[in-house]
This record gives C-alpha cells, structure tokens and sequence, in this order.
C-alpha cells in the first residue's frame, strides 16, 4: 500500500501533474495540501477516472487539504471541530482549511498543512502555535479509536538541522526555530515517528524548494514534508521516499512528494505444527 503526500500550490494549476504523477507512481492515497479552491470546483472527475475517490476542505486561493484514495474513504472529519470542542480559538482555527481525516482502509489518515507562521515575533506565528497545539489534542482524542494512524503532510517544520540546506543561517528562524521543534514533538507525543528518518538518515533530503535565489537549480531545500506512523503500522513500513522528478517540470510545485509503502494489511500468520 503506498500512501503520499504533496503540497501542490495549486490543484487546478498543477492538475496535469499529478494525474501524471499518480498514473506513473500507482498510489493507492494520496494527501493533498495547498489545493487553493473551493469544493465545487475541485476537479474530481479527473481522478473518478483514475479510479479514485476523494474527499475534500476547499478554501478559495489559499489553504486547502484533500484525501485522494483507491479504497473507500469513511468516518470523514473536516476540521478540528469534528474531533475536539473544548479550545477556546476553535471558531477562529477552523476559519483556515488545513485539516482532514479519514478512515481508510483501517488506518486513521490525518492530512495537515501547518501554518507557516510567517516570523517567530509576528502574530502569525502565534496563529501557527495555537494551531499546533489544537492538533496536539485532536491526536489525543482521535486516537481514542485505536486504529493505526498516519499523519502527514506540510508541516512548515524542520525537525533538525540537517532537515536544512544551510542550518547556520536560519538559526531559531521560522520553519526552523527550537520553538517549532518543540511544539511538534508536543504533537507527536511518543507515539508518531518519523517513518522517512528510519529509512533515510542522512542529510540533503529536501522536499521544499523555494522559488526564489535559484533554490531548486543550487539544491538549496528543506525538509519540511512528512509522514509519522504510530508503532503498530511502523512496523508495517518497507521504505519511505522524496520523490524529486515533479519539482523539475515546467511551472511545478515548490514541494515534491513523500511516499511511504506500507504492508497493510499485515499478513495473518497462522500457527503451525510440524512433526
């Protein structure tokens, strides 16, 4: 089973790409942030005709999550308000598209697109840690279900150091300040790892290329795309990339997609005696 994710800056603008994207690559869910429309005009029969269902948080020209999926898609929640109903900027946090979830497949799928936060002393970046820590308690309530859960999406994070080109220039900078790490290991709680740093340790991979100063020609990235699996799926987990080739079309995306294959089900193993 292969689940991703991809900011898209734009569904309408990027359409070609990922209907070509997700014919080459087969995968069976897709998260999509940063869609940029509203719901009537997301083009869902383009992937209807892929064989693919989908669900949708639209907002027009900014924002935006959807779940793109070959298996059926249940137990929808748009929104925090659908999960949790005792934070008090809820009303205000729910303005902004940046949350969905589904059941699939027996796996709770939680799409975010994390506030950027603009500059650790704006008021954008409290925005952004209000918004986090709404998600830390809708974690906690979701998962009261126990089913395996896989969050993902744009984070606006690097985890680490080596999650950046050039970490010494952006130190306690947003995307990469001790702030935002901190308030992400919050989310995480113990329970959710980061599945990509068991396959790939190293540093110089990058998911965000800034359109700006030549970033993608001079491979001057972040690593701010994830994928974090609770323990009971992580086990399941065979590998997990960046796919690099769509931010080298013509007019594509800032990010690439992160894709992790999953053995799900997992096989049932039926005891045997041999004599």
């Amino acid at each position: 089973m292969l689940v991703a994710t991809w900011n898209v800056n734009s569904i309408r603008s990027r359409i070609d790409h990922v209907k070509e994207w997700l014919t080459a690559q087969e995968v069976d869910v897709l998260c999509l942030q940063e869609t940029k429309t509203e719901d009537q005009f997301f083009p869902i029969d383009v992937f209807s005709k892929l064989g693919y269902e989908v669900s949708i948080s639209g907002q027009k020209s900014y924002n935006g999550v959807a779940i793109i999926s070959r298996f059926p898609i249940e137990d929808i929640k748009i929104g925090f308000d659908q999960v949790i109903s005792d934070h008090k900027d809820l009303s205000i946090l729910n303005q902004q598209k940046r949350i969905i979830s589904a059941v699939i497949n027996d796996i709770r799928i939680i799409n975010v697109y994390v506030p950027n936060g603009a500059s650790i002393d704006s008021d954008k970046f409290i925005y952004k840690k209000k918004w986090l820590e709404c998600l830390h308690g809708y974690l906690k309530k979701i998962d009261s279900n126990n089913l395996p859960i896989c969050l993902l999406g744009d984070f606006n994070i690097a985890p680490e150091d080596k999650d950046i080109h050039t970490p010494n220039n952006y130190k306690e900078s947003i995307m990469a300040s001790s702030k935002e790490r901190k308030l992400l290991k919050d989310v995480l709680d113990g329970k959710l790892e980061d599945v990509f740093r068991i396959f790939e340790p190293g540093d110089k991979n990058w998911s965000w290329w800034d359109y700006r100063h030549s970033a993608w020609a001079r491979d001057k990235g972040w690593r701010i795309d994830h994928i974090y699996l609770t323990p009971d799926i992580l086990s399941c987990a065979n590998s997990c990339w960046i796919d690099k080739e769509p931010r080298s079309k013509e007019k594509p995306s800032d990010h690439a997609p992160v894709i992790v294959d999953i053995s799900w089900p997992p096989l049932e193993i039926e005891n045997e005696f041999f004599f």
